[in-house]
């Protein structure tokens, strides 16, 4: 085997970029690694210039150090293996008692965020869907009734642009009408202050505080395991806002509820939450709107 192909070995075995191997392949062909091509020393003496290139590999310094942070099963309070106040449930047959309060069903919950509306309307009544907003309401109406699923209710906030939005939507879904229901907690505002900040948004405290209970609210009244009554899974809609939906998705998979502000929805966009019995949850999509034109697509 040449000395080249004996140095790209080398380096391909300690990880080496393609730039170690020309460098060394070039130092080789002008005989600066030393002595005669054969000389043991010669050939030491260049294995060791690769190892000094090279940062040692150990799983320390390539495995992510766990932040220490355990699932909490018990996020939503309705653990049925734990009371109220963190005790364990002590019966004569606790394995029966158990398994008749343990929830069944899968709750899936599919968060809309609102299509593009009037920016420059004055008040929440001004500020209805643009003409490519009630298009793009469409859009999604259209891709949630294609998925064939059956959805048992439409949850929207009451303000105007979520209203007029899950009314669209309303329209396409399949089966007898769905229940609409509006909700005054899921309108938007400003959950808790983002980390990192941002500088072209600022709310006062004070609308953190107001802003923070209610959508807070929002969340434990609608994002938890099913009710042991229910005996299938659900689909459940729920068109709302982007600061609400990001910070129900970072409660909702236990992320630090400060990092809403780091991801973007698309107006009319789906993200998809499921709930297991067993108080597992996991994120289906993220502000899917690939079923959306390019052309269609906006984040007003």
């Amino acid at each position: 085997m040449s000395y080249r192909k004996t140095l790209k070995l080398i380096c391909g075995f300690a990880g080496g970029s393609a730039v170690l191997v020309f460098a060394a392949a070039a130092a080789d062909s002008h005989g600066y690694f030393g002595e005669q091509r054969g000389d043991a020393a010669s050939r030491w003496s260049r294995f060791t210039v690769l190892r000094a290139a090279q940062p040692a590999w150990t799983p320390a310094n390539h495995t992510p150090a766990p932040t220490g942070h355990a699932w909490d099963f018990n996020w939503d309070k309705r653990d049925p293996s734990v009371l109220s106040n963190g005790k364990k449930k002590e019966s004569e047959d606790p394995s029966s008692e158990q398994d008749n309060g343990k929830p069944k069903a899968t709750r899936n919950i599919l968060l809309i965020r609102h299509s593009q509306y009037n920016l420059s309307g004055n008040s929440d009544k001004e500020r209805i869907l643009t003409p490519l907003g009630r298009e793009q309401a469409e859009l999604t109406g259209k891709r949630l009734a294609a998925l064939g699923l059956k959805y048992d209710v439409l949850i929207h906030s009451s303000m105007a642009r979520a209203t007029e939005t899950a009314h669209i939507i309303s329209k396409h879904l399949p089966g007898p009408g769905v229940e609409l229901v509006s909700c005054d907690l899921l309108r938007e505002g400003a959950p808790i202050e983002p980390v990192p900040p941002v500088t072209h948004w600022k709310p006062d405290a004070v609308q953190y505080h107001e802003d923070g209970a209610r959508i807070e609210a929002a969340f434990r009244r609608y994002i938890h395991r099913a009710d042991p009554k229910q005996k299938e899974d659900s689909y459940e809609i729920i068109v709302c806002h982007a600061n609400v939906i990001r910070y129900f998705v970072c409660r909702a998979l236990q992320f630090p509820p400060e990092g809403w502000l780091r991801m973007g929805l698309n107006n009319g966009s789906i993200t998809w939450l499921t709930i297991r019995p067993s108080g597992r949850v996991a994120l289906r999509t993220l502000g899917d709107a690939g079923f959306m034109p390019p052309d269609k697509m906006t984040r007003t």
